[in-house]
C-alpha cells in the first residue's frame, strides 16, 4: 500500500479522500491555490503545497506543478477526486511515464470510455443500445444540421470530454443550431480544455440512471447498484437517491450486468460510474461512463456499507477486488443532496464570501461531507459546492422524512445556499411519489422563489423592537425570580 498521496483536487472531495487515507494510515499532501491558503482540505492534510493563483489554469489544472509537488513531496500515488484533472488522459499519462501511481483508470482505458463519443461507439460494438446521434468529431457546422435534421429536433449538443453538464445545450430548432454549438464548444474548451462536441437526439421526460462500478486489474468487475439522479438544474444533478423507485429487480440486473459488460471491454480498471437513460417506456440507453469518482458516490456507500475511496486505493495498488457479484447487496434508502453557495433569489447566481456561522446536522442516518467551516471564506473562483448532505432510513418514506429534518437543521449564515430549494423539491407530492426526471424542476420550480414570510416577520419583529424598546423588569432577589417578572412583555397563544 502507499506510505503518501497526493490529491490533486480541493473541497469536500479532498476533505473527503483525506479521511479514508487516515484510517488506512496512508500520509497525504494537499494542494491549494492561494484564495484556498486557509481552506479545510489543506488544514486536514498531513503536508501542503501552494500552486499559485486562483486562476485554475494556474493552480488546479496546472499538470507540470501537480506533479512537481508530488515529487517534492515524494508522494507515491495522486489521487484526482473528480472535475479539474480527474479525466485528463494527458494528465494520467504524466503519471505513467514519471512513475507515479494515478489513482483511476489507465490512460487508454480513459482515453475510449472518458471520451463520449469513443465511448459509443465501444458500446455500440458490444451490443448496449445508445441514443441515436451524430458522433464525427471535428465535423463542420453544414454536416451537423444536416446531421441534426435527420435525427429531428429537439436534439442535444454534449461536450466530447468531461461531464458535469458543462458543454451541454438542448437545441429546438435549426435556427439556435449554430449558436448553441459555438456556446457549448467554448464552454467545453474553458472547463476541459477540449471544445470538441456532438450531437444526440433529447430524448424529452427521462430519467438519468447510473451504476457504479469497480473493476481491477486482474480481469474482476462488479457493479454496486445503482443510483437515481434525474433531478437536475442546468444539467447538473442535485438530488441523487439509491434504489431508483424507477426500477424493477429485473431491470436493475439487465441494466447492472450492462454496465459491468461496458467497462469490461474497455479494459477499465478502478471505480467509475456507468450512466444511461431510462425512457417512459422502460428502455434504456447508454450515456456514457464517468471515469472518476463520482460527487454522489456517498450514496452508493450508505446502502451498501462500501467505502469506495478505499476500494480504489486498493485497486490502484495492485489488489485483488474482494467481493463478487453475489456478495453485494442494497440496505434500505439514501439520499443526497448537494449544498450550494448560490442566491436563489438572483437566479442561483453563485454566493461567494465569509461563511459566519455553521451548524450541520447530525444524528442517526446522517452524513455530511463538507468542504468548509464556520469563518471561512467561499472563493469565487471555483464551483460553488459547500458539501454533500446525505441520509439514510429503513424506507424512501422514512428518509425522505430524515432529509427533511436534517436540512431544515442545516444552518449556514453570511452567504445564501440552496437549502430552502431542496426542502421544496424533496417535500413536493410529485417527488414523495417518486415521479420524477430530468426535466422535474423546470416541470414544477420554474418560477420558484423562496419563501420569504419567516425572514419578514424576523424583519418586522426586529424593526418592533428597535421603535417600541420592551423595558426590561429591574434586577430581583433570589427567590422572587420567575419568567413573569424577567422576560418583559409576552404572553401565552
Amino acid at each position: 500500500m502507499f506510505k503518501k498521496i497526493l490529491i490533486a483536487n480541493r473541497g469536500e472531495i479532498a476533505v473527503r479522500i483525506m479521511r479514508t487515507c487516515r484510517e488506512m494510515g496512508i500520509g497525504t499532501v494537499a494542494v491549494y491555490s492561494e484564495p484556498d491558503s486557509s481552506a479545510l482540505h489543506v488544514l486536514e492534510a498531513d503536508e501542503s503545497v501552494c500552486l499559485g493563483s486562483g486562476e485554475p489554469a494556474s493552480s488546479y489544472l496546472s499538470i507540470d506543478k501537480i506533479m512537481s509537488a508530488a515529487r517534492e513531496k515524494g508522494a507515491g500515488a495522486i489521487h484526482p477526486g473528480y472535475g479539474f484533472l480527474a479525466e485528463n488522459p494527458e494528465f494520467v499519462r504524466r503519471c505513467e511515464s514519471e512513475r507515479i501511481v494515478f489513482i483511476g483508470p489507465p490512460s487508454g482505458s480513459m482515453l475510449k470510455l472518458g471520451d463520449k463519443v469513443r465511448a459509443r461507439e465501444t458500446m455500440k460494438k458490444e451490443g448496449i443500445p445508445v441514443i441515436p446521434g451524430f458522433s464525427r468529431l471535428n465535423a463542420g457546422y453544414g454536416d451537423m444540421e444536416k446531421a441534426a435534421e435527420e435525427i429531428g429536433y429537439p436534439v442535444l449538443i454534449k461536450a466530447a470530454a468531461g461531464g458535469g453538464g458543462r458543454g451541454m445545450r438542448i437545441v429546438l430548432s435549426r435556427e439556435k443550431l449554430k449558436d448553441s454549438a459555438a456556446s457549448a464548444s467554448s464552454e467545453a474548451m474553458s472547463a476541459f480544455g477540449d471544445g470538441r462536441i456532438f450531437i444526440e437526439k433529447y430524448i424529452e421526460r427521462p430519467r438519468h440512471v447510473e451504476f457504479q462500478v469497480l473493476a481491477d486489474s486482474h480481469g474482476n468487475a462488479v457493479h454496486l447498484m445503482e443510483r437515481e439522479c434525474s433531478i437536475q438544474r442546468r444539467f447538473q444533478k442535485i438530488i441523487e437517491e439509491s434504489p431508483s423507485p424507477a426500477l424493477s429487480p429485473s431491470l436493475r440486473e439487465e441494466m447492472g450486468m450492462a454496465a459491468v459488460k461496458a467497462v469490461v471491454a474497455s479494459g477499465y480498471v478502478n471505480a467509475g460510474t456507468v450512466e444511461f437513460i431510462l425512457d417512459r417506456e422502460g428502455r434504456f440507453y447508454f450515456l456514457e461512463v464517468n471515469t472518476r469518482l463520482q460527487v454522489e458516490h456517498p450514496v452508493t456507500e450508505m446502502v451498501t456499507g462500501i467505502d469506495i475511496v478505499r476500494k480504489q486505493l486498493e485497486i490502484a495498488a495492485g489488489g485483488k477486488l474482494s467481493l463478487s457479484q453475489g456478495d453485494i447487496s442494497a440496505r434500505g434508502h439514501a439520499m443526497e443532496c448537494r449544498i450550494y453557495a448560490e442566491d436563489p433569489e438572483l437566479n442561483f447566481a453563485p454566493s461567494p464570501g465569509r461563511i459566519s456561522f455553521l451548524k450541520e446536522p447530525h444524528g442517526p442516518g446522517v452524513r455530511v461531507d463538507s468542504g468548509v467551516y464556520g469563518g471561512f471564506t467561499v472563493p469565487f473562483e471555483y464551483d460553488p459546492l459547500l458539501s454533500k448532505l446525505i441520509t439514510h432510513g429503513e424506507t424512501r418514506e422514512i428518509n425522505i422524512m430524515r432529509m427533511l429534518q436534517a436540512l431544515r437543521n442545516y444552518i449556514a449564515m453570511g452567504i445564501k445556499t440552496t437549502i430552502p430549494f431542496m426542502i421544496d423539491i424533496i417535500g413536493s407530492v410529485p417527488y414523495m411519489k417518486g415521479e420524477i426526471h430530468t426535466g422535474f424542476i423546470d416541470e414544477h420550480f420554474m418560477n420558484w422563489r423562496p419563501d420569504m414570510k419567516g425572514a419578514e416577520l424576523a424583519v418586522m419583529a426586529y424593526l418592533a423592537d428597535d421603535i417600541f424598546p420592551v423595558k426590561k423588569p429591574a434586577p430581583v432577589s433570589a427567590g422572587q425570580s420567575s419568567p413573569w417578572n424577567t422576560l418583559g412583555g409576552w404572553r401565552i397563544y
